[in-house]
Order: structure tokens, then sequence, then C-alpha cells
């Protein structure tokens, strides 16, 4: 909102530096909590806590009986039975892509849920499988149990005189699936009670979208040696994707008619039908279920053609009925499987959690994200144990869920019951069913995936880092595989992290006339640079890895280096006490005069002297202080840098966090200013800031607390009022004391000696 121009304000109060804010404002200690009185905290019990921990679990508590029946119920069955279509369709192709029989699609669509209708926290979630974990999944059961590991000997095929035993080498892939799911399950509850939730922060947006597109892209590669039905063999790890893509085209003349005709033209219908239910969402009550109706066509069609004994056709076949008995896992394989179970749950909860956030914000109630992983992991663990595999949430059957009127979990509910119809009634009229078309439904499927593609002009716009972390992670992804592109990704989204802390934005800061408002000097026409005073800010965290660049640009920004100036004054008062020994340099009580007779600007000289008599004159014992002006020319063949400024202001505005190398660094760099008679001033500290120096050892009886002050200005004002008082030295002026009879040599301070040499005053021995 634009204000009236003429909309001012005046403050009146003192300048504030840190001690006299604390002696107007008294300050109140922190007492932090010992670990015994947050272990009895968390170990307490009464009535309420025990309430609300049970509802914190069972979050079904809460929002059950404030269920409203009469306006909610009607939305929830239409569109529980809407998402339960679609989860049994996408449950069977979905278990193509863990390269399992497709019954065990619907255990995952039905036990997941089951448990997160308890737990879950999200009114909106779909749960059940999803094709980027699934597809996670599949690659984990086909390292674990390849096909070679099953192949007979023998010539009762024309492949190298081998087959394969189908029905071990599905019994074990269903075993490796569920050991992954309960794995999965296990990793999640643990995240859960420890409260690490936080950890999922770390897969950014753009690296998400990245990491994701590339998994529909395998999945498409996985799903059309489906539709055209050709042999390849299974690939894992690097490349994989590209040696599949290679094996599809030199097997492409194998391809069954039967089954590309049938994909692609499942294909076309389910994009085009999903293209009219997103353009006329607001006219149509409820999404049009094309996916159920062109299985339910399909499956008559095969039928009734019988696609396999007379085209060889791949389908479904056997699909029991009724449930299998629980199985535990094997738990041998831990060991194996870990690193890529934990990454395909991080992922599946950190696609779920996001989708569950947008709808609470759209319907306006809280996600507990901690609860969501107890949920997924209790889920999962439940699942595992009745042969299903890894759920978290699709997107599209969210969608539905949420855009059909869905208004609790008593939507989805009702879509598992659906499920549970299929398992125990109808499951064996889709043993027709032919795979391709399953395939063509998962592809169709995964355009909003692909669509994120779109993303990346836009993210280059707004953000270019972000946009090449999006690209990144989704070609490492591609090129790698989905387990070690995640991990590529996500190294390097924090490298880029580390790499915008390490080289952060530096500027010098000038008023704006008439404000206590500062500016980077470049961004305004009609912004002042202060006589005299740099104002530096550092738009980062200080610590080691960019203590080296800070110290670099703050030279660069005052425009000399102070440890420099330092050295070459020391080396011209060396140079100095020798001219004056040789009588080429005479002192006087108001400087020095050349044995030439010609006064040198950066000395004051003596008008009484003759300078043909300077080597008769004797220069009395007591101190004689002169002047030098370090920014004149020197009679020297020295050339000390120019130092324009008396005062140096560092803004801590946007420094979040100290270390201890850097504490000693900023420590270091304000001695070296003091040396020159560069006063350092701190301003904009956060009082933690000020904490973790004070623990480090900053402070001292050189550097002090009255350094730090609590604005811009008030450093401003304060030198400025300094300066008027003639409380403050001329910068560029440095006193020399020269004792005329001394013969000992003068002892000049080294370089790290801060704590000796604070003042401007130096004893030549003439």
């Amino acid at each position: 909102m634009d204000l009236p121009p003429d909309q001012n304000y005046c403050v009146a109060r003192p300048v504030y530096s840190k001690p006299s804010f604390e002696e107007d404002n008294e300050t109140k200690a922190r007492v932090p909590k010992t670990v015994q009185e947050r272990f009895k905290k968390s170990c307490s019990c009464s009535a309420k806590r025990a309430k609300d921990i049970t509802k914190g679990l069972l979050p079904i508590l809460d929002w059950l009986p404030k269920y409203k029946i009469k306006e909610w119920l009607p939305k929830d069955i239409v569109s529980g039975i809407s998402t339960g279509l679609v989860a049994t369709l996408q449950g069977l192709a979905y278990a193509l892509l863990v390269s399992i029989p497709p019954i065990y699609g619907l255990y995952a669509s039905f036990f997941q849920f089951l448990t997160y209708f308890f737990m879950g926290t999200s009114r909106h979630l779909s749960v059940g499988p999803f094709p980027v974990t699934s597809l996670m999944v599949g690659t984990v059961v086909l390292t674990m149990a390849p096909e070679e590991n099953f192949e007979i000997k023998g010539n009762s095929t024309e492949l190298n005189g081998t087959a394969v035993d189908i029905a071990a080498m599905n019994e074990y892939r269903v075993l490796v699936s569920n050991t992954a799911t309960v794995l999965m399950g296990i990793l999640l509850l643990i995240m859960g009670i420890l409260q690490i939730g936080f950890l999922v922060r770390y897969l950014s947006d753009p690296l998400v979208g990245g990491f994701t597109t590339a998994a529909a892209f395998h999945v498409v590669v996985s799903q059309v040696k489906l539709v055209l039905a050709v042999p390849t063999k299974n690939y894992n790890g690097v490349l994989s994707v590209i040696y599949t893509i290679i094996d599809i085209f030199r097997n492409i003349g194998k391809t069954n008619i039967a089954d590309l005709i049938a994909g692609l033209l499942t294909l076309i219908v389910v994009m085009s039908v999903k293209e009219v239910n997103d353009r006329f969402k607001h006219k149509i009550p409820v999404p049009i279920p094309i996916e159920l109706f062109v299985t339910i066509v399909a499956s008559g069609i095969s039928y009734a053609v019988d696609l396999e004994t007379k085209y060889h056709a791949s389908i479904v076949k056997d699909i029991p009925t009724g449930f299998l008995p629980p199985q535990p896992p094997d738990v041998s394989m831990f060991a194996d499987i870990i690193g890529s179970c934990f990454s395909t749950a991080v992922v599946g909860y950190a696609v779920a959690v996001s989708v569950a956030k947008v709808y609470s914000i759209k319907h306006d109630y809280q996600i507990d994200g901690n609860q969501e992983l107890v949920a997924f992991g209790v889920s999962n663990i439940f699942g595992g144990a009745f042969s299903g595999f890894f759920g978290c949430t699709a997107l599209s059957r969210t969608a539905v869920q949420e855009s059909t009127g869905g208004q609790t979990q008593i939507a989805g509910f009702l879509s598992a019951s659906i499920v549970f119809i299929v398992i125990v009634a109808l499951g064996n009229l889709l043993e027709p069913l032919q795979k391709s078309v399953l395939a063509a439904i998962v592809i169709a499927n995964l355009k909003g995936m692909f669509m994120q593609v779109l993303d990346v002009p836009r993210l280059w716009r707004q953000n270019k880092t972000d946009s090449i972390i999006w690209v990144v992670t989704c070609a490492a992804s591609i090129i790698l595989g989905l387990d070690l592109g995640l991990l590529a990704g996500l190294v390097f989204e924090l490298a880029t992290v580390v790499i915008r802390t390490q080289f952060p934005t530096c500027a010098a800061l000038g008023n704006i006339p008439g404000t206590d408002i500062y500016k980077n000097i470049k961004d305004f026409k009609n912004i002042e640079e202060l006589s005299g005073i740099k104002i530096f800010r550092c738009s980062a965290p200080i610590y080691f890895a960019n203590m080296d660049f800070f110290k670099d640009r703050l030279k660069a920004i005052v425009g000399f280096d102070a440890v420099r100036v330092f050295r070459k004054r020391n080396k011209a008062l060396k140079m100095i006490q020798k001219l004056i020994k040789k009588g080429k340099l005479r002192s006087t009580k108001n400087g020095v005069l050349t044995d030439l007779g010609v006064d040198n600007k950066a000395f004051e000289s003596d008008p009484e002297q003759d300078p043909e008599e300077a080597e008769d004159v004797d220069v009395p014992t007591k101190e004689v202080e002169i002047q030098v002006d370090w920014n004149s020319d020197l009679p020297l063949k020295v050339i000390v840098p120019k130092v324009t400024i008396h005062s140096l202001i560092i803004d801590f505005g946007a420094v979040s966090f100290l270390d201890v190398v850097s504490v000693k660094g900023l420590k270091l760099i304000v001695k070296e200013f003091m040396r020159i008679d560069v006063n350092v001033y701190i301003a904009g500290y956060d009082d933690e800031i000020i904490q973790k120096m004070e623990a480090c050892g900053f402070f001292d009886d050189t550097v002090k607390k009255d350094i730090l002050f609590l604005t811009i200005h008030d450093a401003v004002l304060f030198i400025r009022m300094k300066a008027s008082y003639g409380n403050i030295q001329d910068p560029i002026l440095e006193k020399i004391s020269l004792m005329k009879e001394s013969k000992e040599p003068l002892s000049f301070p080294e370089t790290d000696e801060l704590e000796d040499h604070q003042g401007a005053i130096y004893k030549l021995a003439s």
C-alpha cells in the first residue's frame, strides 16, 4: 500500500550504544532449563496431557466427533466412490512398476489407508501407491531379485536354451517388496518418534520438481516396453534408463501389435478425457472415471476376442480372490537395502506432506509433520506385513478426492471400501486385462509431472540458482539412477547454499539525506557517503568458510589494507630515524626539516630555524612532538597508503550467527584498524550474536562494548558528536616523539603485536 507523501514521523531518543541502552533499559537474564527439568516436564502426566497425547497420536478422535453428517457425508460418499475407482486401477498399474503381480497393488491401496485413517492429520490425502516411489521400490526388487537368478537351464525356449521360473521369481520379489516396505515404515516411524521431520525440508521444491520429473521419465521408459510388449533386460544403476531404451529399439521388431494398439488407444482416450475434466471441472460435478470405463471395455474385448491365445497379448492373468495371510519381512536383507529404502521413504514423505500442506492451507486446518511421519511409518509397516508395497499418496488420486468434494478421511475410507470389494469379489473379472492398458494408464497419469518442465523458465527469471538445481537434479536422476540422482541433487543444492554464504553480498552503505536510512551506494542516485566514515554491510552469517572473503571485501570497500598501512608507516618511521642520525633531517619543536632547507609537505617545519645550522642545532632532551600527515608526500622512498577515514561501521543487521574463527578474525580486524587510528563500530547487532562474541573472548580492555550501537544511525551520530566536541583526533595525523640525546636504536612493533601498540606515539632515538 502506498502512503501519502506527507506521512512523516519523528522519534526523539538518546543515541544508544549497548552500555548506554542497558543503563536505561534493565536486561532480563535468561535461565536455561536443565536437562533434569526438561526430562521431568516431558515425563509429567496429567489428564489434560494424556488427552492431548492421545489426540496427537490418533487425530481421528479430534475431527470425527465434529463431523457434520448432513453437510459432509453426501460429498464424502461421491468423493470416496470416485477416488476408489481410480485407486483400484492405479493400484493394479503401479504394481507393474514394482515388478510384482498386479494384485499386490490392490493390497497396497487398501492396507496402507486403514491405519492412516486413524493416525493421519490430513483430511484430503488419498493414501496408496505413488508412481515415483513404486519405481524406486521396483529398483530395489530388481536389484535383489534379477531375472537371471531364476533361470532354468533347458531347451524349452529359443532364448539361449533357458527358461525363467516365474512363480519362484514372483514369490521372492514379493518378499523383497514386503521387506523393503516394512523397513521404510520403520525408518519413517523412527524419524517421527525422534521428531526429525525437519530434515525433509532440505528437499527444496526445485529439487523435488527435478527429481519427480526425472522419475516420470524412468516410469515412461519402463512402461513403454510393456505397451510394445518387447523383451528387455533389467538394468539398474548408472545409465540404466539409457540401456533400457537401447534394448527397446534393438527389439522393436518384436512388438506385439495387439498390445501396441490397445496401449495407444488407451493413452489417447484417457489423456483426452482427463483434459476435458481439467477444462470443465467447474461445470462437471464429478470427474469422468475414464480409467474405469477403459478398463471395463478393454477387459471385455480381451475376453471376447481371446487376445492372449490368438495374438499372444500379455494379460494380467491370475488375480486371486481374498487376502493373503501376513508375512514377516526378511530381516537379513535390511543391511543391503537400507540406503535405497531411506531415500525412497524420504521422497515419499516429502511429496505427501507437500501435497497435504497445499490442501490444508486451502481448507484452513493444520498439518503435523512429525505425526505424518508416524502415520506413514505405521501404515507401511502394517501394509508391508500384508503383502502391500510402499505407499504415500498419488497426486492425481488426491486431486480427485478433493475436487469431488471430499471433506474428511471418510471419503478415503469409502475409497478403500471400493478396493476391498474388488479384492474379495471382482478381481477375477480383470484377469483378461492387457498389461499394455495398465501401462498406458500409468503414462497418462504422469502428465502433471512432465508439466513441471515449464517451471524451469519461471525459476530462471526468479532465481537462477533454483533453476540450475532443478536441471542438475533432473539430469543426474536420469543418468545416475533415482537413488544416486537424488543424492547428487541434494549435495549440489547444499553446495549452492554453502557457496552463497561463502561469497556473500557485501556493500558500502550511504545515507539517504534527511533520514536515518542507509542503503547500498550503488543503488540510489541521491545517496551520500559520509565524510571520514565508511559503512560496511555483509549480508550473510560470518563463519570460517567466508571469513577470508569478508576481509577481502572489507579491504576493497575501505580502499586500503590496515596491516599494510601499519607496516609501511613503521618502515617510514625507521627511515626518518636514519635520516635524523645522518643529519639529513633535523628536528624542531614543530617537526623536521630536510638538509636542503625545503619544507616537506608531510611535516610541520620550524620557521625560526636556519637549515644551514641543522647539524649545529641541539634538540632539547625533552620530547618534541611533531605531526606527520601520512596522506602528504613524504621525503622518503616509501609509499604509505592513504587513509581517508577515521571511523568504520560494520553493519551486523544481516549477520545471523558467528563461529569461533569469525570472532577471532573480527577482533583482529578491529585491532588492526585501531593501530592506524581508525575506530571500528558494530551496529544493528542481535543480542545472541553479542553473547557468542562474549563467550569467545571478543571483548577485553582494548575492544570494549562501547563500540556496539543499536543502529547504524546511532553510531553515525555518536561519531559526529564526538568529533564536534573535539574528542576524536584527526584520522590522518600521528605523533612522533623525538629523543635528541638518546643513542639506543628504536624498537618498532611487529605486525602481530597488537596489544602493545594501540596509540600513535612512537619514540625515535637520534
